[in-house]
């Protein structure tokens, strides 16, 4: 195989879509398998979409993941500068080569009149394309452009006939027609290079040896193909990743929820289960392992496993996966990831900061209960609230009145009042036997109870609940329990 190069490429247009970030994944996956080299290069030569502070969030993003790269920003490399931007001199100089070697043009069309050619060739039902009309200008007709300040674009001289192939590690032999190629821009008026002319140049600079990216980018390699023909240059390996598809088998979008890696992070996902859940959109260990570790990932991560078709994004199997790995946290570890989403998420009239050691009683009580970070503030707020706001009628239990629940409330705050200590195996031992005392299952009075401390009809478990709330907030909850009883009796609604 060789020394294996590969680069991770994206433009700062916007934050990391999770197909985006999938396809870091694979390059840095195939880098560490085969231990060869993971570069990220910045492709910013599309000044007027580059968004403010994109291209931190794609690195932020990157770092969270572990994806760590060997060159690129903020560590260098022998292949150097790493943002486009700062390489416009090069991608000049090989434009200007191959002027002189007769294998691409100067356009001096305007942009109004390629808009008509386009419009027209629409209404004729023809693809629209370049017509090549600067294709063959004669050295007067160019110096008549020339003359009246024309800033021209440089365009490829793509072959009118014979065909362009190239092999894909996914897809297998591809074959394009140079009749359907147009003769596509390198550099544009404002000096800046195409996609086409940069990523060409930059991947032979840079030794890159694979060339893995989504497939959308499959049309354009036969373009890419015939510019290192033209160069005499070795093109490297190419393998193109299945898309990534919503639940509806659509190209993947906003309106199937969360698409970056910004949004899951603060939706409360772990990055090793991303990593876990993006690495089989397209790849699979076998046909039935679904938890995969970092290190398995690495060690048995191939281009051969790579799917040909596309890949479904299921939501619902993201949520099952971290929930996996949230449980294999340890508490401690739990406990620091879980602590910023219980600041930022808890109800305002909670007291801020919140105590690290009572969060560390809370953790093991919702660590198995819930699927995603951001859950832990609304499965928690009751830990954490003065005052609860429920519907009275949830005390009332099945096959209970106002007035059982009332009686039995009241006779579990004597007991409670009377204990010492409200330790889990104490208040287990305590309210069982009240329940026998009172005749009630055990479904009964728990019910009412857990209402009554928690405001909800489910909660962790009871006796571990009421021990990290302790006996002065039950007691004052029981109380504000049997003040909204004694309302609702006489007027039962259940």
């Amino acid at each position: 195989m060789g020394r294996v190069r590969v680069r991770y490429a994206p433009s700062p247009t916007g934050f990391p879509h999770v197909g985006n970030i999938r396809t870091a994944l694979f390059n840095w996956l195939f880098a560490r398998h085969s231990g060869g080299k993971f570069i990220v290069r910045i492709e910013d030569t599309d000044v007027t979409r580059k968004i403010e502070g994109a291209v931190e969030n794609i690195l932020d993003s990157l770092r969270w993941l572990g994806l760590d790269w060997d060159e690129g920003p903020e560590v260098g490399g022998d292949y150097g500068p790493y943002f486009q931007s700062q390489r416009l001199s090069l991608y000049h100089s090989f434009a200007q080569r191959l002027i002189e070697q007769d294998k691409a043009y100067y356009c001096y069309c305007s942009p109004q009149r390629l808009e008509q050619m386009r419009a027209e060739q629409i209404r004729r039902k023809e693809p629209p394309r370049y017509d090549r009309r600067c294709r063959n200008l004669t050295p007067e007709e160019r110096a008549k452009f020339e003359a009246e300040g024309i800033t021209p674009v440089i365009r490829f001289k793509t072959p009118l006939e014979g065909q362009t192939r190239f092999y894909d590690l996914i897809r297998g032999e591809i074959v394009f027609d140079n009749s359907t190629l147009d003769d596509f821009v390198l550099l544009k008026s404002d000096g800046y290079p195409t996609y086409h002319l940069a990523n060409v140049v930059d991947d032979h600079l840079m030794e890159i040896s694979h060339v893995m990216r989504a497939d959308e980018w499959l049309s354009s390699t036969p373009r890419h193909v015939l510019l290192y023909q033209a160069f005499d240059w070795e093109p490297p390996l190419f393998a193109h990743l299945p898309m990534i598809l919503g639940p509806d088998r659509a190209k993947l979008s906003k309106r199937h929820g969360a698409t970056s890696v910004t949004e899951l992070r603060e939706k409360g996902y772990l990055p090793e289960a991303i990593v876990n859940f993006l690495a089989l959109l397209g790849w699979s260990l076998d046909d039935h392992t679904e938890i995969i570790s970092r290190d398995d990932l690495i060690r048995y991560f191939s281009i051969e496993r790579i799917s040909k078709t596309g890949a479904i994004f299921n939501y619902d199997k993201l949520r099952w996966m971290n929930g996996v790995y949230l449980r294999q946290l340890s508490l401690e570890d739990f406990l620091e990831r879980v602590l910023p989403f219980l600041n930022e998420g808890l109800p305002q009239e909670v007291e801020r900061p919140i105590s690290k050691e009572y969060v560390r009683q809370i953790v093991p009580l919702i660590q198995e209960r819930i699927t995603t970070l951001d859950e832990a503030a609304e499965y928690a707020s009751f830990f954490f609230l003065d005052e609860l706001s429920y519907d009275p009628n949830l005390l009332i239990g099945k096959k209970m009145t106002a007035e059982a629940t009332l009686k039995a409330l009241e006779a579990a705050q004597e007991k409670l009042e009377a204990l010492d200590n409200f330790d889990v195996p104490l208040l287990e031992e305590t309210l069982r036997h009240l329940a026998e005392e009172l005749g009630l299952k055990t479904g009964q009075l728990f019910g009412a109870l857990r209402v009554a401390v928690t405001g909800r009809t489910a909660s962790p478990p009871l006796f571990q609940t009421m021990a990290v709330l302790g006996k002065e907030r039950c007691l004052r909850r029981i109380k504000m329990a049997l003040s909204a009883l004694n309302n609702l009796k006489g007027n039962e609604l259940h």
